[in-house]
């Protein structure tokens, strides 16, 4: 196992024993709205500080991007952490929700974990060294068409300008897939997609630590990650699509068909 994928690992594993240990405290936690319907607790918080501790003793000289704090430090090297995805879904204890980090290198992606506490599902993926679920190998689905795939996806917030595009996807897909799944934790629905649970997912409007990790997992189990324009740029843009070789051209021009947004 890579080094700093084993690092990664022991602090998703921190942070998740911390999240378990308030999952039937939520009424009492300390919560701020950081926008709407998007929150934040102590445990985030918390979660979040363990992870950057464990990897500044390990590499202090790292640059990290983690969702409450920010950007810390330059380097070649740069973590991206999401330390309670899903914070909404723990808040009121439905259960799905994870911790995610990733690792880019001189721009690329390196390393994935993305780590579920409450089912003790552990998603980790090396660059060129496949994808795997508690050491488990794991592979995209082979379905070939939308017709009965199940898809996972993520609905805009109120006002946001990616209603009209996400709701016309979804008018143009509904009548051939088997169903739609929105469970509120991006890089669970791509550890999802990289296992084959979900055949494909779509979401507007993410941030870098939603997708970073999950991207990993799927390109690692053979599958395609993209931009709306079929292009690399996801991380910068927020909005992403993915599935496996087949089913991800398919999905790729049902969305540009039925979508009138100009993405960046």
């Amino acid at each position: 196992m890579h080094p700093m994928l084993n690092i990664a690992i022991r602090a998703a594993h921190a942070a998740g024993d911390h999240i378990i240990k308030y999952v039937d405290r939520a009424p009492d936690l300390v919560v701020k709205n950081k926008g709407r319907s998007d929150f934040v607790s102590d445990v985030d918080r918390r979660a979040e500080a363990i992870i950057i501790d464990i990897l500044r003793k390990a590499y202090p000289q790292h640059a990290i991007l983690a969702e409450e704090t920010g950007g810390q430090g330059e380097s070649e090297f740069q973590w991206l952490i999401d330390p309670l995805d899903g914070t909404t879904n723990f808040l009121h204890g439905f259960p799905q929700f994870a911790v995610s980090i990733a690792l880019k290198f001189r721009g690329g992606l390196d390393q994935a974990v993305v780590y579920d506490p409450l089912r003790q599902e552990l998603f980790t993926a090396s660059k060129g060294a496949g994808a795997y679920l508690n050491k488990k190998r794991i592979r995209v689905s082979k379905r070939r068409t939308l017709q009965g795939a199940l898809l996972g996806t993520g609905i805009p917030f109120g006002d946001s300008q990616d209603l009209e595009p996400f709701f016309s996807t979804l008018r143009g897909m509904y009548r051939e897939i088997a169903g739609i799944r929105r469970a509120g934790a991006a890089s669970l629905d791509l550890a999802y997609v990289a296992c084959g649970r979900l055949d494909g997912f779509w979401e507007f409007g993410l941030h870098p630590w939603d997708m970073a990790a999950g991207a990993l997992l799927i390109i690692e189990a053979g599958g395609y990650v993209s931009d709306m324009q079929g292009g690399g740029d996801y991380l910068e843009s927020g909005n992403i699509f993915c599935a496996n070789p087949d089913l991800h051209r398919e999905l790729g021009a049902l969305i540009k068909s039925r979508s009138s947004h100009t993405f960046p």
